[in-house]
């Protein structure tokens, strides 16, 4: 997922023609709409060559806009329709409007809503990342997913070991040098030590892999200036590392896009679901949307930066409170999380540091 905020504004009268395409892995149900509601239909290869044939042959000097969801497709047929100097406008599937109590769904009837919802102006594009973002995105989730298999297996060695009962090496339960080798020559049957064997080459691995995906991480954005630039100033700030600035930066992308901390907060799923009306308002829990596992660092970072920024102590403390003890501590690191995000914003705005560790 990308913040979603629109380059320019989308302008329906601008344009003669408008294409929805629902989009899988090898074909693409197409729909071509027009002001005057007249419509037509299509299925094709999943390539935007015959697709831009098509336009050129039947819609000749008239101007086309296409608009398909974001997805597993990736952003491949958006990058060669804008080169070809066509506007595309990629939707998030959650912005688009749907009728209640809607029952059907197919690929032509997904692409004539796109195609209609777009002629009338209800489609919101994401921004669409440029590819050196797309890259150091593409390796942070290497890195993540190496990262939670590791803590996988750390809790698989342990569950094995907890059945057949027998003690963690470490009476901390740390895994450290020492611990790993004594799991190694640990005695057990010959089928546990089979399995705690497969299970620690496995860690091994995993740990490995994880290593190598953060040195390319790191190789990555000292070769762009932009994305380097980008890390230094997140580095500035109290709570933040390395890990996390490369996360931040793979997310949010082109910092002159963003357009408020707000926009941070939201897109991060720090902010307070709401369900309000008339003079009634009823707030809930954080919406939880966008990237879990970058929300996690955040939160992470939130609690390091109590102990380095004595404003954040104190705007911790002020929050925890009031409210009752078995949600304070919950609700005011997520108010640290959440104003970390307005500091983020003001030091990628800018380009300057603002705040110091």
């Amino acid at each position: 997922m990308t913040i979603q905020r629109i380059a320019c504004k989308f302008i329906p009268r601008d344009y003669d023609v408008f294409a929805g395409l629902d989009v899988d892995k090898r074909s693409m149900a197409v729909v071509f709409a027009d002001h005057d509601g007249a419509q037509r239909a299509l299925r094709m290869a999943h390539d935007a060559t015959p697709l831009l044939n098509y336009v050129r042959k039947h819609y000749p000097g008239q101007r086309v806009a296409f608009a398909y969801e974001a997805g597993p497709t990736g952003f491949g047929l958006h990058d060669e329709l804008v080169r070809q100097a066509y506007t595309c406008v990629v939707v998030a599937p959650s912005k688009v409007p749907r009728a209640p109590g809607e029952r059907v769904k197919t690929n032509r009837l997904d692409s004539r809503k796109l195609a209609e919802n777009l002629r009338g102006g209800q489609l919101q594009s994401i921004h669409v990342p440029s590819p050196i973002y797309r890259d150091l995105r593409h390796l942070v989730q290497l890195r993540d997913t190496h990262v939670r298999q590791l803590t996988a297996s750390k809790l698989r060695i342990k569950s094995l070991l907890l059945y057949e009962g027998i003690p963690f090496p470490d009476p901390q339960e740390k895994w450290t040098a020492r611990a790993l080798r004594a799991l190694q020559t640990l005695p057990c049957s010959e089928t546990v030590r089979f399995k705690l064997d497969d299970l620690l080459d496995t860690l091994h691995f995993h740990f490995q892999a994880a290593a190598r995906a953060t040195k390319q991480i790191r190789q990555h954005c000292l070769q762009d200036p932009e994305l380097q630039q980008s890390i230094d100033l997140l580095l500035s700030l109290p709570g933040i590392g390395w890990i996390v600035a490369s996360h931040l930066v793979a997310r949010l992308g082109d910092p002159q896009q963003i357009k408020n901390g707000k926009q941070i907060a939201g897109f991060l799923g720090i902010v307070s679901s709401e369900h309000s009306t008339g003079e009634k308002e009823n707030r809930g829990e954080i919406t939880r949307s966008g990237d879990s596992r970058l929300r996690s660092k955040l939160i992470q970072s939130a609690w390091t930066a109590l102990k380095k920024d004595p404003e954040l102590r104190d705007f911790y403390r002020r929050i925890y409170q009031r409210h009752p003890k078995k949600v304070a501590a919950r609700k005011a690191i997520v108010a640290v999380a959440r104003k970390l995000t307005q500091r983020i914003y003001v030091v990628l705005k800018e380009q300057n540091v603002r705040f110091h560790k």
